[in-house]
């Protein structure tokens, strides 16, 4: 995996030099928009989403360079593995929570699922199928390509969706559904119970749902001046349009059908993790700083690195306060 990192940071530098204009630009505009947002300013959801789109375009690649191509920070499990090792624990924890009868006939669906990473993990654990969505169209181009460079285009089935909109597979599809940090920071609280029930609809009578998600813990106050400014500088870094609370979710997930099997924190910390990324983001802009010396970068790169270490600073300190959670763990089954 050493070389394969290696050669996804190359090409993520690649990419991020060769980015037309226009993208690069959506790309500032998109997080300044999530800056008015934390300001205060209201907006549609339709805004937000064109905005999340247009920075995860351009995000996936340059966050590539820096070992996050996975797009998640997992708990900390074990003091002995670095992000990637973390990573793997923390989705084989979520696959052991979706309770799988049949793994190796098993078909999953993925929620957000970014370049695929995640779902070939799984589909090599399971041996099963894993169909996956993403906003992103470049995330996606890239997934369909690593389906094929691993043989698995039989297994793994990735295409282009808004969790928004109504999911496109057919009721009853899927043996089971998860998500890393990809939901619910994108919903309002009033839109949440149109997505669990499309969740619902899409699952197997019996199948469950498991996440690792971002969500404030019960210990956040909106009342409480240091918690929002807190917020107002992490949420943008997240790359975040919305915070809810378990409580928010668990409750439109009820309605919609599931039965709560369970609703708890982190089973560790994710800041130390963010601080290992932090430290290698700090190394890795003096090299940034070289290839925009000679015209190979261009300086929003070091704009953009400044902007993500500022935020995650501050998602240490609400993290370390337990105020917010980057993998709060929710178990929903669909009764059979």
């Amino acid at each position: 995996m050493d070389w394969y990192r290696v050669k996804t940071a190359v090409i993520g530098l690649r990419r991020l030099a060769t980015l037309p204009a226009e993208d690069k630009q959506a790309c500032i505009d998109a997080y300044r928009f999530f800056q008015r947002m934390q300001a205060g300013e209201k907006t549609e959801t339709a805004d937000e989403t064109k905005a999340v789109a247009d920075y995860y375009k351009v995000l996936n690649n340059l966050l590539s360079v820096f070992d996050l191509e996975k797009l998640y920070i997992p708990p900390w499990y074990d003091e002995a593995q670095g992000l990637y090792g973390n990573q793997l624990l923390c989705e084989q924890a979520v696959l052991r929570e979706l309770n799988l009868a049949e793994p190796a006939r098993s078909h999953l669906l993925d929620m957000g699922c970014g370049r695929g990473r995640i779902a070939w993990h799984l589909a090599t654990l399971t041996g099963g199928e894993v169909s996956g969505y993403n906003i992103d169209p470049n995330q996606i181009e890239n997934a369909i390509g690593w389906a094929a460079e691993c043989g698995m285009v039989d297994r793994l089935h990735f295409k282009v969706g808004d969790h928004h909109r109504p999911l496109e597979y057919e009721s009853g599809s899927f043996d089971g559904c998860y998500s890393f940090q990809a939901v619910w920071p994108f919903f309002k609280k009033e839109e949440l119970d149109a997505c669990a029930r499309e969740m619902y609809r899409v699952l197997k009578p019996g199948a469950r749902y498991a996440c690792s998600e971002y969500l404030l813990t019960p210990f956040f106050d909106w009342g409480n001046e240091k918690h929002v400014a807190l917020h107002r500088a992490f949420l943008p870094t997240l790359a975040a349009t919305q915070s809810m609370y378990p409580a928010d979710v668990c409750a439109a997930l009820g309605r919609a059908g599931f039965e709560i099997l369970l609703s708890a924190p982190s089973e560790s910390e994710a800041w130390p993790l963010c601080e290992q990324k932090r430290d290698l983001i700090l190394r890795g802009r003096r090299v940034v700083r070289a290839l925009e010396a000679i015209r190979v970068l261009s300086p929003w790169v070091e704009e953009s690195l400044d902007l993500l270490q500022k935020g995650g600073q501050a998602w240490t300190t609400a993290e370390r306060a337990k105020i917010a959670d980057l993998n709060w763990r929710i178990v929903a089954v669909k009764p059979a």
